[in-house]
């Protein structure tokens, strides 16, 4: 089975994996890092596929995709986004489906071109507001300095060598996909190039970098006017104001979105997919039927 449809994006090359038939479109959007994302959250999207058409965008530098070589601001995100899925023959209006970092597309595509989102189904993203309020805490030279440290870190894992092995668990195996039973032999096989092929590729340090404005860029748009439902979940970080789940609640009130709370960590997709695909359809059809 291939998970790849190459659309031409300029003169790069983006990968926009499609399944299903019945509209809306479920845009799946990926979080910094997933470094597979058609088979991130295949878990979710293989059920969600039974009542809708879903789309795996795969940003530059990202699973099967090429090199953009434009900067990672959310403007320019956002805008290969749209012209993506338009060159793979979808047409908005869309359901974005974004995880963690993808949030921030997801603010910033649905409130700047309202047309073309019809609703988003939050996969644990990132609201602004908890990246800002962390921002605020620790200043750009130290921010710089831990992202610095990160690709450090990563620089030895992308060896794939005993250390791998050893930070397995906080790394490639992070979600559980690779010791879990949801992706078949063949599937890990295909994860684990990817996972090492992209994970230091320049993309995913400059999109690191640019946290903080793009997270601003967000926040300006102001809150998601869409209708909206978010899983949110208890994630651990280093924020100390402000809890990751306290931020995804305040501003899923500002939104006036539904909401649900999940001790599943911030992969929920892959330990409770039944539950976010029960509660997502029936958000859409209550909302839309």
């Amino acid at each position: 089975m291939t998970y790849k449809n190459i659309v031409k994006v300029d003169q790069a090359e983006l990968n926009v994996y499609i399944e299903g038939e019945k509209a809306p479109v479920l845009v799946f959007m990926a979080g910094l890092e997933i470094t597979a994302p058609v088979l991130e959250y295949r878990p979710l999207y293989s059920k969600l596929k039974e009542t809708h058409k879903i789309a795996v965008i795969e940003r530059s530098g990202y699973g099967f995709s090429g090199t953009m070589k434009r900067k990672r601001t959310l403007e320019n995100l956002v805008l290969e986004d749209r012209y993506a899925l338009k060159e793979a023959g979808l047409e908005p209006p869309y359901v974005l489906v974004p995880h963690d970092y993808a949030g921030f597309e997801a603010i910033y595509g649905a409130n700047k071109y309202p047309d073309e989102v019809m609703a988003v189904l939050g996969n644990d993203m990132t609201c602004p507001d908890h990246t800002l309020t962390f921002s605020k805490e620790v200043p750009d030279s130290k921010m710089q300095s831990l992202v610095n440290k990160r690709r450090e870190y990563l620089t030895k894992v992308a060896g794939n060598g005993i250390f791998a092995k050893l930070q397995a668990k906080k790394t490639i195996d992070a979600s559980g996909l690779m010791s879990g039973d949801l992706l078949n032999d063949e599937e890990k096989r295909a994860y684990k190039i990817l996972y090492y092929d992209n994970i230091l590729n320049e993309e995913i340090y400059e999109e690191s970098m640019l946290m903080r404005e793009n997270a601003t860029k967000a926040h300006d748009t102001g809150v998601l006017k869409c209708p909206c439902c978010f899983f949110i979940s208890d994630m651990k970080t280093d924020a100390k104001t402000k809890t990751w789940q306290e931020a995804g609640v305040e501003y899923a009130k500002r939104c006036g979105a539904e909401y649900h709370l999940t001790n599943a960590g911030h992969y929920p997709y892959t330990i409770i997919p039944d539950r976010m695909c029960d509660i997502f359809n029936d958000f859409l059809r209550k909302t839309f039927l």
